[in-house]
């Protein structure tokens, strides 16, 4: 894929991210302004991250590093009639074995769910806690089949090469969610008067969950017909015994142990998070939410976009292309990434008050969201960076190393936690920490489970380099060396942008404050990243940036359509 394809592909898919992420977004300002932090808010997130956690694990993770490059292979070796008929029975015989393992997973995770929950609270937590969360945990756990589903209809488009359907999904998900929980809530409310509103807000928002999930597969359905791939099952023998679910079952399994030590990150943070006081695990979502925003529109959007392509070149061993791309690839991330990090710590408060703020979400609620959005914010572009890089290695089938450098941070993780934040009664940093910043031990371990989570994101991106001493194929240190240079010019660029913002952010706060938070807050965040992005943009003309020229394209292309359309109109 070539420069501006790889930037056109990859700008479609980010607008449908963009807009999903967005809805994401809303849907997290509608469960701010029904929980709020309270217990119920920590109940839902706790009971949604579970399923969620195996989607991430199974599904999705399973679809990308495994799936896609099998079923682009099979594509690039041969057209013929005989084939395409080997590629139907492949598909079909993975779509089996995604869909039996899943509902596996499902019912084993309803039946153990009240033995689960229990990990993620203090002993001294109610039993009415612990029943309402096993009880949302129940009711969202068969989200996980139908988003399986959802997942691997997303791998067969990607893989050839469509990838707006499946960039809609998500908004569609989120709008259903949001919808189901304003009109479920009331209703709940009247049939079920003796429990508290946040209790039945949070069962309304489950019921929205599940029943997303179910659109998000139908909504891919009819583009998968147009492709010619057919979404049948065959019998599990003939599943298992498939020389492509083979491979595919190969490239997983260690996969899936590395992706299980990456996602364990969250479930011990979430644990953590639990064991140390109310609301703490509804802020680190809250932040988390922010976060990915940034993520879904543009790493996973570009390392979804570059798989298949980076798989093709692999295939026919175009090692120039692809480490091209590559290298393409993390400067494009870090053109993103760096700036957003700079503008977040300096107007984080803004954002989160903008997005949160409500009656249940207060002053308190802002502060301790912003306290940990800084930690979390901070290891942004090793995140990213990460989700671009292991596609580098997946596209020639090498899934070993990534699952070891997972494991590894995994590792590290739980050391940071354990120094940061371990909720016990042992020798803790947190303790002193807390002393020599005058504030609550609560803040401190809260901020070191964000902060443990961004150094072992850093800690995976090292090994991830240093792994690609042993890809030939991949020129480590040609892409070392750019992404560093790229590195120290953004956070430049980034410094000179962010201190006009940091002297004019308390002006522009005075000017529009006493208004609804959408106009207090809403207009400072505008025009202060306004203010921030034309900086920024100014600075890679001045330096003849190569970004810069893609940018100037994009632009005159988009004023082109435009006054075209707008002839059109006047013709009309």
């Amino acid at each position: 894929m070539g420069k501006k394809s790889l930037v056109k592909s990859g700008l479609v898919l980010s607008l449908m991210t963009f807009a999903s992420r967005i809805m994401g977004l809303v849907r997290e300002m509608t469960k701010a302004s029904f929980l709020g932090t309270t217990s119920s808010a920590d109940a839902f997130g706790i009971a949604f991250m579970i399923p969620n956690l195996f989607r991430r694990l199974f599904a999705e993770n399973s679809i990308s590093v495994a799936f896609i490059p099998t079923f682009k292979g099979y594509i690039e070796d041969d057209n013929s009639k005989q084939n395409h008929e080997t590629i139907q029975q492949f598909v079909s015989s993975t779509l089996t074995l995604f869909s039996f393992f899943s509902a596996c997973v499902v019912v084993l995770g309803m039946i153990f769910t009240p033995l689960i929950i229990p990990f993620f609270y203090d002993k001294g937590v109610s039993q009415e806690i612990l029943n309402e969360t096993s009880f949302l945990t129940r009711l969202m756990f068969p989200y996980l089949f139908v988003i399986s589903v959802a997942a691997f209809f997303q791998g067969i488009l990607n893989g050839c090469n469509i990838f707006a359907p499946s960039g809609f999904t998500p908004v569609l998900f989120n709008a259903i969610v949001i919808a189901i929980t304003y009109a479920l809530t009331p209703v709940l409310q009247a049939s079920f008067p003796n429990l508290d509103n946040e209790v039945v807000a949070a069962r309304a928002m489950s019921f929205g969950v599940i029943t997303g999930g179910c659109f998000q597969a139908l909504f891919q359905w009819p583009f998968i017909r147009k492709t010619g791939w057919k979404t049948t099952v065959t019998g599990l023998k003939k599943a298992f015994t498939n020389p492509g679910t083979k491979k595919v079952v190969m490239l997983i399994v260690p996969t899936i142990i590395g992706m299980a030590a990456y996602q364990l990150n969250d479930l011990v943070s979430t644990a953590v998070a639990g064991k140390i006081g109310e609301g703490v695990v509804s802020s680190l979502q809250y932040s988390l939410r922010l976060q990915e925003l940034i993520l879904g529109i543009f790493a996973v959007s570009i390392g979804t976009v570059i798989l298949p392509d980076l798989s093709a070149l692999a295939k026919r061993k175009e090692w120039e292309n692809f480490n091209s791309i590559l290298i393409r690839s993390v400067k494009i991330i870090a053109l993103i990434t760096i700036p957003v990090t700079f503008y977040s710590l300096v107007c984080g408060k803004d954002l989160i008050s903008l997005i949160y703020k409500t009656n249940k979400f207060d002053d308190n609620s802002v502060l301790q969201t912003l306290n940990v959005f800084v930690f979390h914010i901070a290891g942004l572009f090793f995140i990213a960076l990460n989700r671009i890089i292991s596609p580098a290695f997946y596209a020639q089938g090498n899934t070993k190393l990534p699952t070891l450098a997972g494991t590894l941070s995994f590792a590290f993780n739980i050391l940071f936690v354990m120094i940061f934040a371990w909720p016990f009664k042992t020798v803790s940093i947190a303790t002193p920490l807390s002393h020599i910043f005058s504030v609550s031990e609560l803040t401190v371990k809260s901020c070191g489970i964000a902060f443990s989570l961004s150094l072992s994101s850093l800690m995976n991106t090292i090994f991830l380099f240093i792994f690609m001493k042993k890809m030939p194929s991949i020129n480590a240190k040609l892409l070392a060396k750019n992404m560093i240079i790229y590195i120290v010019r953004m956070i430049s660029f980034s410094v000179i942008a962010a201190v006009p913002v940091y002297f004019l952010r308390p002006y522009l706060l005075g000017a529009f404050s006493g208004h609804h938070r959408f106009i207090s807050y809403g207009v400072p965040v505008l025009i202060s990243a306004l203010v921030f992005a034309l900086i920024g943009i100014l600075l890679l003309f001045v330096f003849k940036d190569e970004n810069a020229q893609v940018i100037k394209d994009g632009t005159k292309k988009i004023f082109s359509k435009f006054k075209k359309s707008k002839n059109q109109v006047k013709e009309n």
